[in-house]
């Protein structure tokens, strides 16, 4: 902890010394962004001034956006927003000032990192160049034990992105990999180390996409009235295991759950019988209506069916437009 001390004969108030030594620890990154500032009992201890002169300076430091308090935390040093740059009145910066911005601070931060500007230009366009050539091919890996998850993912690219994809098991990446000159492997975040891992021998991309948070979903299975059967139906059998800890931990026993797997067609017909609620990924949403359609003589009143909108999150794919080229 640094030390601070208050010279009692000093013409100086006490207070603004004790403020300028904090700024001044705060300004040579003594105290750097996100540092505990010691408690007013602490300083008082230290400086031997009173608890609410310390309080006092605080709330100064505080007004002059050098520090921040958090309730029941301590006061912390704030970051320093950087002003922006002053950029020429060019076309290209005046269409992206922000951007513009971003990429002068990037700059800096390499600058700081050791490099020259003409090192930080030429890996720039390296790294730019490399994602240019992965971006050619597209490939969808998971591990071979829920190939229903790269199932669900290849649709939806298909659809959102209208180019050919391939998917590939984790277990045959490698293989598959080795055959291609450049790509950009795409999985989900479960299973990022062990897709970088392979596909960066390759010198290939690895693309992690955030699957969709099911926010409405699970609002309405909230609501379900007590003892419903539900019904959860999905071509992987990743999303169905967590769904089961999902709707338990939101429901505990009050619902009777019934899983299964689209491709399992006895088990479906068997879900469809019993359910009176169904929720399904969009693959398997035409596999449920099919289902109900071949036992509707067996039931009594056909389970109202939802279809969830998505498996990948909206976020992702504008991203990964953006990444080829295509939005």
């Amino acid at each position: 902890m640094l030390q601070f001390k208050i010279q009692s004969d000093s013409d100086i108030p006490a207070s603004k010394q004790l403020f300028d030594q904090i700024r001044f620890a705060i300004a040579s990154r003594q105290y750097p962004p996100g540092h505990r500032l010691p408690s007013t009992r602490q300083l008082a201890t230290m400086t031997g001034l009173h608890r609410n002169t310390i309080s006092k300076v605080y709330q100064q430091l505080e007004e002059a956006s050098l520090v921040e308090s958090m309730a029941g935390s301590g006061i912390y040093v704030k970051e320093q927003n950087k002003q922006d740059i002053s950029l020429p009145e060019t076309p290209l910066f005046s269409q992206y000032p922000q951007e513009s911005q971003l990429i002068h601070k990037t700059l800096d931060e390499l600058l700081k990192q050791g490099l020259t500007l003409s090192q930080a230009k030429e890996l720039s366009l390296a790294v730019i160049d490399w994602r240019l050539r992965c971006s050619a091919q597209l490939v969808v890996t998971v591990p071979s034990r829920d190939m229903g998850a790269g199932e669900l993912i290849l649709q939806e690219l298909e659809k959102a992105l209208a180019i050919p994809v391939e998917l590939v098991s984790m277990e045959d990446l490698d293989q598959v990999l080795s055959q291609k000159k450049s790509a950009t492997v795409v999985t989900s975040r479960y299973f990022i180390p062990e897709a970088d891992s392979i596909a960066s021998a390759h010198a290939n991309r690895v693309f992690p996409i955030d699957i969709y948070d099911y926010g409405k979903e699970l609002a309405i299975i909230k609501k379900l009235p007590q003892d419903t059967r539900l019904g959860i139906v999905s071509l992987s059998p990743g999303i169905i295991r967590v769904a089961e800890i999902l709707i338990h931990s939101l429901r505990g026993d009050d619902l009777l759950l019934i899983t299964a797997q689209a491709s399992d067609r006895h088990q479906l017909l068997t879900l469809v019988r019993s359910a009176q609620t169904i929720m399904s990924d969009p693959a398997s949403y035409s596999l449920v209506r099919e289902a109900i359609l071949n036992v509707r003589d067996d039931i009594i009143r056909p389970p109202d069916v939802i279809c969830s909108e998505s498996y990948i999150g909206d976020t992702s794919i504008n991203l990964l437009k953006r990444e080829l080229g295509l939005g």
